[in-house]
């Protein structure tokens, strides 16, 4: 799939075109769907909405409710993460591709290692917090603090993919 028009469009096209061929199985197996890439309008409102989370696990954590403050922190650090598979042309249907298409990014060179593992750790975090009930003031305050970090990062990776 070409993707845009114009030297964006191929560099951006490039990078899926290596992202498809990496996520083979992801692909197969249906957890991560190919599409075009979505418009800046669509992109933009998964960050606003990355945003919000932050803002709303920020007012948790104030308020001594650490278990919801992993949980919105989470998600900020997920639906930030989608604009970015958006911005790609691909569609997650399970959470693990995400860590999935992090890595191949990291791989490339698009993207710091770091932002990987801090995704995975939110994840396991958001993880126990819900199923297991585990959860603490220091976890919450760990991965806030990595949210607001990647939500950052992220918006930086998708100005310049």
């Amino acid at each position: 799939m070409k993707l845009g028009n114009g030297k964006l469009g191929e560099k951006l096209g490039d990078v899926q075109n290596v992202l498809i061929s990496a996520l083979k199985k992801e692909i197969e197996k249906r957890d991560l769907l190919v599409e075009a890439p979505s418009p800046p309008e669509h992109i933009n409102h998964f960050l606003e909405q990355a945003g919000l989370d932050l803002d709303r696990a920020e007012n948790s954590l104030e308020e001594g409710d650490f278990k919801w403050s992993i949980v919105q922190s989470y998600y900020s650090m997920f639906n930030a993460a989608r604009a970015i598979l958006f911005k790609l042309g691909f569609r997650d249907k399970k959470h693990y591709v995400i860590t999935s298409v992090l890595e191949e990014l990291s791989k490339l060179g698009k993207l710091e290692s770091k932002y990987t593992d801090d995704f995975q750790a939110a994840m396991k975090s958001r993880e126990d917090a819900n199923y297991r009930a585990t959860y603490s003031e220091g976890t919450a305050n760990f991965v806030l603090e990595i949210a607001k970090e990647f939500l950052n990062r992220m918006k930086k990776l998708a100005e310049v993919l």
